[in-house]
């Protein structure tokens, strides 16, 4: 019988890379320099990493949503110029009140929606309750939440602004909090070895 794997979600803007606002041109893009290091640190500990993302900029009309795929090719050859990669990688162009159709949708793969990290579960045979999001944002917590999985919070992009700011009033708080996601995922692994 195969034991159900466990996975580290990782938020992109503000988490894996720099938090610019919308990603309008590949060139704007821009990963964290300790991402690879993260990324390789989870396979190395036997966890995946998949990335889940909202890009609501389609559903805005700010960019064409095959933009989402340069960015993403983008992320994944910087990661293996670093010796790592993304096991997987899954995003929700919706918004449910702007843009046309197909894109103007209340879907529920909108973070903080549980729609992204329930078809990873599916997909990867993936044991939640063992398994974490990343993120710098509060729905980032609140779609751990949602999903069935812990949440690690950190203070890269709007990390630092919403946890001084406006943590006080969040119905709940992430299970840890980190400098970035290289701190977030070395405390992960070390509580899971534990």
């Amino acid at each position: 019988m195969s034991v159900a794997r466990r996975a580290v979600f990782i938020d992109r803007d503000g988490t894996i890379s720099e938090e610019v606002g919308y990603v309008n041109h590949v060139s704007r893009y821009r990963v964290f320099p300790f991402a690879a290091g993260a990324v390789r640190a989870l396979h190395e500990s036997g966890w995946l990493a998949i990335l889940v993302t909202n890009q609501a900029g389609v559903a805005r009309g700010y960019f064409a949503e095959d933009l989402i795929g340069q960015v993403h090719t983008r992320l994944a050859d910087e990661l293996w110029r670093d010796g790592a990669r993304l096991d997987a990688v899954y995003y929700c162009p919706h918004h449910p009140s702007v843009g046309d159709a197909p894109y103007r949708l209340d879907c529920d793969c909108r973070k903080p929606k549980p729609g992204l990290i329930h078809g990873a579960a599916r997909e990867f045979q993936l044991d939640l309750a063992r398994s974490w999001m990343v993120g710098d944002r509060y729905s980032d917590v609140e779609l751990a939440r949602n999903a069935g999985v812990r949440s690690a919070f950190v203070l890269t992009g709007y990390g630092r602004g919403e946890l001084e700011y406006q943590s006080h009033a969040w119905k709940h708080q992430p299970d840890l909090v980190a400098e970035n996601l290289f701190e977030a995922v070395r405390k992960i692994v070390e509580e899971s070895d534990e």
